[in-house]
């Protein structure tokens, strides 16, 4: 379906104007007053933390957009580049079980440091990559560092109360979508500084393409400084070397766990258990979004004429969207309605947002079906996850939260092949239509969860 050309006709010089880029100046004038005030009504224990989410999340996304150019460099070409991002998903997915499982064991502090120190290995192969093995091995090394989204997570639900954890995991993603916004401006900063070359007296300094590894690098080094001085375990232990009897001898063997592929199996046998209908809800859903966005620059440089020059403000616009959304109406939203019913109209936003988006005919419909995603996205994932940490026991936590994300990570992997292959051979329209309706399908899934959630909740509550 093609759109009427008076709408692809205004896109770009609406985008390109001098009142586009003061619109941009405002609008991060109104980001930068909201936060600092709403930054006084998030818990101090969860400040540490979610400083450390933005740094990690910053030096990933000084590399992302430049893999490509680096790609092309050594010789690559764009299926290499999907394989490149598709080998950090499956690394990813594969450890995020492993993570939150040793930090059950271990505790979320010494994982997080390890993951970090991890990235910053990543950061120094990629800096100085030579061969497009070395960028595999960048990708791999990153993804496997990469799997401790659920560890955060399990983080702040063991540091917040239940009925706090949506709003508090809404304020932890609004400081990474923080990250993904300034990390980009960062990596080609010094991307430009590394083509200088600087003269200290007869000696000349010429770091070149290493300048923006070596500065996501040295970002970890700093977040390890910082989490080791400032972050505090929030996992309280009870495994065989911390419980002990009054004698001072240790105790019985503890219970015998389950393991991560336990867990995954059971989540893919018992798909009607609390735990893992969440979990099914937040993959599908998680892949329809990721899917839709594999295809969402293409769709709008077609349908829209939106170039590279361009494509930045419909980014921007959505995380704009989606900051403020967590920051400002999460945590009231979740008061008022409880968090089955605002995951529930989440879906359904960002169902009519996915689906809304081939209907466009101009830049105003084509702003307001782009709107619905961000507020799908902010009203579902956080929500979906904090309800997860709930239904599980707290010594399965991490392990639970770690399968989420290796559950996350398979659609993230699955979805844009898929997506894209819809978009190639049947119509523009048809990722958008496929992933709407998986959306609304799998609101079903979440239907009857309050019988579940509220009983936890004051179990919890009362412990």
């Amino acid at each position: 379906m093609m759109l009427q050309e008076s709408g692809a006709a205004v896109a770009i010089p609406a985008l390109q104007s001098v009142w586009a880029q003061l619109g941009v100046g405002a609008v991060a004038i109104v980001i930068v007053f909201f936060l600092v005030r709403e930054l006084r009504h998030v818990p101090a224990k969860l400040h540490v933390l979610m400083f450390t989410a933005f740094l990690d999340m910053v030096g990933a996304l000084i590399i992302v957009p430049l893999l490509p150019f680096y790609t092309s460099r050594l010789g690559g070409d764009a299926e290499t580049v999907g394989i490149l991002v598709s080998s950090f998903a499956v690394a990813q997915l594969v450890s995020a079980p492993l993570w939150g499982r040793f930090s059950d064991r271990f505790g979320r502090r010494p994982t997080l440091l390890v993951a970090l120190a991890a990235s910053a290995i990543a950061f120094v192969i990629f800096g100085y990559a030579e061969s497009i093995l070395m960028l595999f091995v960048s990708r791999i090394v990153l993804g496997a560092g990469g799997g401790t989204v659920g560890v955060i997570q399990a983080y702040v639900a063991d540091a917040t109360e239940p009925k706090d954890r949506a709003r508090s995991l809404g304020w932890l993603s609004a400081a990474t979508n923080l990250g993904v916004a300034l990390g980009p401006v960062i990596g080609s900063y010094a991307a430009g500084i590394g083509a200088k070359t600087f003269h200290v007296g007869s000696t000349s300094i010429h770091i070149g393409h290493a300048a923006p590894g070596l500065l996501a690098a040295a970002l970890c080094v700093l977040n390890i400084g910082f989490a080791w001085r400032y972050l505090t375990e929030s996992k309280t232990m009870t495994g065989e070397h911390a419980v002990k009897t009054p004698g001072g001898t240790p105790s019985a063997k503890p219970e015998a766990r389950p393991g991560a592929v336990v867990a995954i199996r059971r989540v893919m046998s018992h798909p009607g258990e609390p735990a893992a209908r969440l979990i099914w809800i937040y993959a599908i859903t998680m892949g329809a979004f990721m899917g839709v966005n594999a295809v969402l620059a293409l769709f709008l440089a077609s349908e829209f004429h939106v170039t590279e020059e361009t494509i930045g403000y419909f980014f921007m616009y959505i995380g704009v969207i989606s900051v403020i959304t967590r920051v400002m109406a999460l945590g009231r939203l979740v008061d008022k309605l409880g968090e089955p019913r605002l995951s529930r109209l989440g879906m359904v936003l960002l169902a009519v947002g996915l689906g809304g988006l081939p209907l466009a005919r101009n830049l105003g419909m084509l702003a307001l079906f782009v709107a619905f995603i961000p507020l799908g996205t902010a009203f579902t994932f956080p929500c979906v996850t904090a309800m997860l940490s709930r239904v599980t026991d707290s010594r399965d936590r991490g392990l639970f939260m770690g399968v989420q994300q290796t559950f996350g990570g398979a659609a993230r992997v699955i979805f844009p092949v898929l997506m894209g292959t819809l978009f190639k051979r049947l119509g523009h329209g048809w990722p958008f239509a496929v992933s709407a309706t998986l959306v609304l399908l799998t609101i079903s899934l979440g239907i009857g969860l309050e019988k579940v959630v509220k009983p936890k909740a004051a179990a919890a509550s009362a412990s």
